[in-house]
């Protein structure tokens, strides 16, 4: 008669944690609704459907979230929202 054993393996994994940094748009007075759209469609890559959305909640709410990533990715996007005069910040 053979004994079968059972053998428990532990294995410890590493969990890499990536934080993803978000370019967060404010509400202004100065900017149009197409300029916002027209701006969000060119920098964050938005469909015009979603920057249409962003636009009226960063109306409506006074902040929209518009893009999320690495903060090495979001940097020169942040610029050119604000080089085309929106009013944005990476948190």
């Amino acid at each position: 008669m053979s004994v079968k054993e059972k053998v428990q393996i532990q294995i410890k994994i590493k969990k890499q944690t990536v934080h993803n940094n978000e370019i967060v748009l404010y509400n202004d007075d100065v900017n149009t609704f197409d300029h916002v759209i027209d701006t969000l469609v060119d920098v964050c890559e938005h469909t015009s459907e979603q920057a249409e959305q962003c636009a009226l909640l960063v109306h409506y709410k006074g902040k929209c979230t518009v893009k999320t990533g690495l903060l090495k990715n979001l940097k020169p996007k942040c610029s050119q929202l604000l080089s085309a005069g929106l009013s944005a910040e990476i948190v």
